[in-house]
């Protein structure tokens, strides 16, 4: 690995699966990119939703936290497939970070949350004002992120919270494209080479 590869950090970016992206767990993904060290990294897909269609009634009710009835909004939310690994556990992801008892402080006004404190603020209608549920996450080895970005895996562009917390799922891509000034359908899925 170069030196140019040890020093990027995508911590707060998002990662715009390449159509080429032949791995059916990322294809046409947009993941959110929560900590990238030279250890690896640890990312959200932000825009696929479970197969089984759970929303967060469901979930909630699956941990005995039932969601206050009245907010049809919050109780109707897709939980999304946050990826492959540790698909049993739910990641929330959160604005703003506040305290709760094992967070990641992603940058300065969004966390990533994996204990069940933060689900019980939630259920009492306590929690944090913006939230993204998944169930798993996605998780790269050192160097291994790099490696993919460099064979044509990924474009990377800064993250924008908006457009992750206020745009329905499924026009996350296409948004995050647009921030690029790219249109996902004009993408091609080989890399050219000088």
């Amino acid at each position: 690995m170069t030196a140019i590869a040890n020093s990027i950090d995508l911590t707060n970016h998002f990662l715009m699966a390449m159509p080429g992206m032949a791995d059916p767990h990322f294809s046409k993904t947009l993941t959110y990119i929560c900590e990238h060290t030279p250890q690896g990294a640890i990312g959200l897909i932000v825009n696929k939703p479970m197969a089984m269609h759970i929303t967060l009634a469901s979930l909630f009710d699956q941990v005995a936290l039932p969601l206050p009835s009245a907010d049809l909004r919050l109780r109707e939310t897709n939980v999304l497939y946050g990826g492959p690994v540790l698909m049993d556990r739910g990641f929330v992801l959160h604005q703003p970070v506040g305290d709760w008892h094992s967070t990641l402080k992603v940058c300065e006004n969004t966390g990533l949350t994996t204990s069940r404190d933060i689900l019980e603020s939630i259920a009492k209608g306590e929690g944090p004002s913006r939230i993204l549920v998944t169930l798993g996450y996605a998780g790269w080895g050192p160097g291994q992120l790099e490696d993919e970005i460099g064979r044509n895996g990924w474009l990377n562009t800064p993250a924008s919270t908006n457009l992750m917390f206020d745009l329905p799922y499924e026009a996350r891509l296409t948004a995050a494209m647009g921030l690029m000034g790219l249109n996902y359908g004009n993408l091609i899925d080989t890399a050219g080479h000088a």
